[in-house]
């Protein structure tokens, strides 16, 4: 048996409307009174600027997702109730109605505009390469990383048992140059939000701006043939002054003979297309 209560005989549309708004306005309310905290949606922040630009704009898209959603099932709902069969007596038909025509046809419009307009906003930021005299060159290849740094002598390479680390200072603007030796892989760090295609023949360049100390595990995320399994790196973001004392460790005797080193067994592994040997790592220098 059916129990769901009739609105009074008499009401109007809009009174029920009306009183159909105001509930669900509700959850809408109580999420706006609760600390203005937003619930994640099973995103994470991440610890760059760009990171937190997108996370805030995937907020921004599941609230409206969320509102947008709720308010239409609220209707079907209402409307489900309101208009149920109530007998075999044919119910008055209404072709159209204007105004709320005209309502519905320019907000759905407003709507998809403003998600419009804040999606280029926020991948206008991602995009952009501010100045800055901080360049890292990331090479991809079968199946490592090597990381080497634009006027310096720093390097980083791996093994099979050492992932190899790129270490960058933080709150600063730090530009990659993402490049590909032989087929496509993918350069993407879970912490930074960020993806991008590491392609043979094409240089790709980006700009990173870290606001967290911190440790991310980064990984190639293109199927790129049978040890694409080990192609797995670290993201060592330090404080400005401890990047530039590392940097510093490179021009000391010992740390130039690492270099050249490192730098050899990158440029084997670079054309071997087999793991490297933990004993001709060639080793770098660790923070």
């Amino acid at each position: 048996m059916d129990l769901t209560p009739l609105p009074p005989k008499g009401a109007s549309v809009k009174s029920r409307l009306a009183r159909l708004a105001g509930v669900l306005t509700i959850p809408g309310a109580g999420l706006l009174l609760s600390g203005c905290t937003v619930p994640s949606f099973y995103a994470k922040e991440g610890v760059t600027e760009t990171a937190q630009s997108t996370f805030h704009l995937w907020q921004g898209f599941s609230v409206a997702a969320a509102i947008i959603g709720g308010f239409t099932a609220g209707l079907i709902l209402w409307a489900v109730i309101r208009y149920r069969r109530q007998g075999d007596a044919i119910p008055k038909q209404t072709q159209y109605h204007i105004p709320l025509e005209i309502v519905y046809t320019i907000v759905p419009i407003l709507i998809v505009i403003g998600l419009f307009v804040a999606t280029i906003v926020v991948e206008n930021k991602v995009v952009a390469e501010p100045p800055t005299t901080t360049a890292i060159h990331a090479n991809a290849f079968q199946w490592g990383w090597g990381f080497t740094y634009e006027n310096e002598n720093a390097i980083s390479v791996g093994s099979t048992t050492e992932e190899p680390t790129m270490v960058m200072p933080v709150d600063t603007d730090v530009k990659i140059i993402l490049t590909s030796t032989d087929v496509v892989h993918g350069f993407y760090v879970k912490d930074f939000n960020f993806s991008r295609y590491a392609l043979p023949g094409v240089t790709n360049t980006f700009s990173l701006h870290a606001v967290k100390t911190g440790t991310f595990a980064g990984q190639c995320t293109q199927m790129c043939g049978l040890y694409h399994s080990i192609m797995y790196f670290k993201v060592k973001v330090v404080s400005q002054s401890d990047y530039a004392a590392w940097l510093a460790t490179f021009n000391t005797p010992e740390g130039k003979a690492q270099a050249d080193a490192a730098k050899k067994v990158l440029a084997e592994q670079m054309t071997a297309r087999v793991p490297v040997k933990p004993e001709a790592s060639g080793g770098t220098n660790k923070l």
